[in-house]
């Protein structure tokens, strides 16, 4: 017998902004780009539950959250606290959190700074594994001050989908039995890997809930979707075969910035650029990796097309400096025609390590 939790922070980085920050309390906060009364550029990186009620989410671009929080104080409601964000901080919080869920779970997967699966299937049953994740909760509650919603379920698919059930501080359990009536009324965009294309092509094929997809043959949705409908046919179902992946490690550690106004002078860039080298780096120092063996690059530019490069090292490096280095290298060619023909101004640029060691 297979149990599955699935510990998922809410609104982490607004959260713990208000936890270290009494002044906030209970105000609408948004952790993302710097708004400028409207003028920013970049999104929105979390949104807590009051924001949420102004109609502001992640992901959306910054100005529009700035005119959402402006309409809302025009209606006598609290402005909204906009925050830079202090990843360091919100990295330092998720150890500490995954450090108590391990007192708990032999086995855990981090699937993210906020998000993870641990197993319970030594409780023995559905009942003991919510007193577990209760217990959990509480801990978390009571050490970090801040609340989490957990899913119970047979697999990873099944305990994702349900700790997003009752959010905030939320705890859904589901059984095996329980598992396709749990998924049948569930709007298809709560399944993982339905994004709003898929969820509009089928929508125009009067298909919005899950009970509706699963009218559809395994023939026709790979017809439909090749592959990802071969997926999709089991996941609508509650199958998910896949195991936890204990020994989890961070794929990369990278940041990126949106400049106030398009440019393409290189002091400008390259001076920019040097503090996302520093910013990186003091991430990586603190991360317990010692050495990388990739720096990657993106560049966005006036028009919004994107580009990236990256660059595998001959050999695995551990100094701020050749990343800095590496950077530069990577950085020149999109400051003339090599890579921008067109020397269109940059919009924004991102830096990234991967393959830690």
């Amino acid at each position: 017998m297979h149990i599955i939790g699935h510990l998922d922070m809410d609104a982490f980085f607004a959260a713990v902004e208000e936890h270290d920050n009494p002044r906030f309390s209970g105000l609408p906060i948004v952790v993302g780009a710097e708004p400028l009364s409207g003028k920013g550029r970049g999104v929105v990186s979390t949104a807590n539950y009051k924001a949420r009620e102004y109609g502001i989410h992640s992901a959306m671009p910054i100005s529009k959250a700035w005119q959402l929080s402006e309409n809302a104080r025009g209606q006598g409601k609290p402005a909204t606290v906009f925050l830079p964000g202090n990843f360091r901080r919100y990295e330092e919080v998720s150890l500490e959190i995954f450090e108590i869920l391990k007192r708990y779970a032999k086995v855990m997967e981090e699937a993210s700074i906020d998000e993870a699966y641990f197993d319970l299937s030594g409780e023995g049953s559905c009942e003991r594994a919510k007193q577990v994740c209760l217990e959990i909760k509480k801990e978390i509650k009571k050490i970090e001050g801040l609340t989490a919603s957990i899913g119970i379920g047979p697999n990873k698919l099944i305990a994702k989908i349900a700790s997003d059930f009752k959010k905030p501080d939320g705890l859904t359990a589901i059984t095996e039995k329980e598992v396709e009536a749990f998924l049948e009324p569930l709007p298809i965009r709560k399944i993982p890997g339905i994004g709003p294309k898929t969820e509009a092509f089928f929508a125009k094929q009067g298909v919005k809930i899950v009970r509706d997809l699963k009218k559809y043959s395994e023939a026709h949705l790979a017809q439909l979707l090749g592959k990802w409908g071969l997926d999709l046919y089991e996941k609508i179902r509650g199958e998910d075969n896949t195991p936890l992946a204990e020994n989890y490690e961070a794929k990369s550690i990278g940041e990126q910035e949106t400049f106030l106004h398009d440019t393409l002078k290189p002091i400008f860039i390259f001076e920019r650029l040097k503090i996302l080298c520093q910013n990186v780096f003091a991430r990586f120092a603190q991360s317990g990796f010692k050495e990388f063996c990739t720096v990657a690059l993106t560049v966005r530019f006036a028009n919004f097309e994107t580009k990236s490069r990256m660059r595998t090292l001959t050999n695995s490096a551990k100094s701020q400096k050749i990343l800095e280095q590496e950077a530069i290298k990577l950085i020149l060619p999109f400051l003339d025609k090599r890579a921008n023909p067109k020397l269109l101004s940059i919009r924004l640029i991102g830096l990234r390590i991967e393959k830690l060691l």
